[in-house]
């Protein structure tokens, strides 16, 4: 194991490439703060110190910056939500995210990137992404302020302790295969959260909180595919590729979007949504035709062509493929004439309120993000700063504050970032 070394900084050591920079550190070492994580939130917050002439040291665990926000919104970016408020977020404390949300808002967001040329284009229900359809254009946008601002970065540095020293902290991290130790008066944990740890994810976040005597709530997968298993598996699996609008709810909240059906089971936008909200054992409800009524559909068809097969029918609604899996759930043979009221309203059940109780969900490797995590009662809403320890900030993922999908978790950690930067 290599011996720990206090950090000797060499002039135009080159350490972390990304697409727009290569960070060279210095030998000047007295920074205002370390932050720990260079993914969105940790990367705001070293911009926004820079802009208030605060010295930041970024460690990133990765060998470059803005790994997740690369792969977000499949490499396109989808970097805010224009009607990001409070509801679209999830927390022990519903209302702890107030505060960050109103001191850096959407149109905050909105007039950053565009300052630096980032243009948006409105997507599905708000959704903004770059005009450009690149998500290597919002990482440039940090790196290169970075640069201009004389913020340090290390790429490749994974961090393995961190401690009180006195009126500071200490800091010892893995970099290039040597042990390094650094001290700063603060220290701003923003290393994310739990999924995709293909790309580096730990639990470091919940690891520090932990060890400084911090709360931490339960975590699980949000914003993550749902399975299917026992006899009912085979029945999603001839489905795969399906995809159709729906209304998805259970006794907690309801989304209108696309669900997808799978090999394993279901995802889309509307499942992902709801599995934020999903809890082992529990159903979820399915309206397979939201805003119509499928009983008076079929009875003003069958004045029309009542010879019609319900299977017929149905294929003109969704796939024929779909249609043809409902066979053993209604008499997809019959004709639209000869439907009873109880083959009605059987199939009223079945369209309006199919019921699935998931076996579990995909996992780390599959969520979009993570449920739960540092207790918001640890932290100060106004500053994000653990009220026990002084000096010691958490944002981004690995606090209690789970956003929608569809940008509203890049705000938090945008916002997040800003709040922690302008009280360091």
């Amino acid at each position: 194991m290599p011996t720990i070394r206090k950090i000797s900084i060499l002039p135009n050591s080159d350490i972390c490439a990304t697409p727009s920079m290569i960070t060279k550190l210095t030998k000047q070492t007295d920074f205002d703060a370390i932050i720990i994580g260079g993914g969105a939130c940790g990367l705001m917050c070293a911009v926004q110190a820079g802009f208030l002439g605060k010295r930041t040291l970024v460690l990133e665990k990765n060998d470059k910056v803005g790994a997740k926000i690369l792969i977000s919104g499949g490499g396109r970016c989808n970097y805010t939500n224009l009607y990001a408020s409070p509801a679209q977020f999830i927390s022990q404390n519903e209302h702890f995210c107030k505060s960050a949300l109103s001191q850096w808002t959407v149109d905050d967001t909105v007039n950053f990137f565009e300052t630096y040329g980032i243009i948006g284009k409105e997507k599905t229900l708000g959704q903004l992404f770059p005009v450009s359809d690149k998500a290597k254009d919002v990482v440039n946008v940090f790196t290169n302020l970075c640069n201009d601002l004389e913020q340090q970065v290390i790429c490749n540095a994974a961090v393995s302790q961190v401690e009180k020293d006195g009126d500071s902290f200490k800091i010892v991290a893995e970099i290039n295969g040597s042990l390094e130790e650094l001290h700063a008066p603060k220290v701003v944990i923003a290393s994310g959260g739990l999924p995709i740890p293909k790309m580096g994810a730990t639990d470091l976040g919940l690891r520090v909180a932990r060890q400084f005597g911090l709360a931490v709530g339960d975590t699980a997968p949000a914003l993550v595919p749902l399975t299917i298993t026992g006899k009912d598996q085979p029945w999603y699996e001839q489905l795969s590729g399906n995809s159709i609008f729906c209304r998805v709810w259970n006794d907690r909240i309801s989304f209108e979007e696309n669900i997808l059906f799978t090999h394993w089971g279901l995802s889309g936008p509307a499942i992902l949504q709801i599995s934020s909200y999903w809890h082992p054992g529990e159903w979820i409800y399915i309206d397979l035709l939201p805003h119509r009524n499928i009983a008076e559909l079929i009875l003003a068809e069958r004045e029309l062509n009542g010879r019609k097969t319900l299977l017929s029918f149905l294929a003109g609604l969704y796939t024929r493929k779909f249609a043809e899996a409902l066979a053993d759930k209604v008499p997809v043979d019959k004709n639209l004439a000869t439907l009873n009221k109880a083959n009605l309203d059987d199939l009223g059940n079945l369209i309006h309120q199919f019921k699935v109780k998931p076996a579990g969900d995909k996992g780390y490797d599959k969520a979009e993000v993570m449920r739960g995590g540092v207790s918001t009662h640890e932290l100060s809403s106004k500053t994000l700063e653990a009220k026990k320890v002084p000096g010691l900030f958490f944002g981004g993922e690995c606090v209690d504050v789970t956003g929608w999908l569809g940008g509203y978790n890049f705000q938090w950690a945008w916002a997040s970032g800003f709040v922690i930067a302008s009280n360091l």
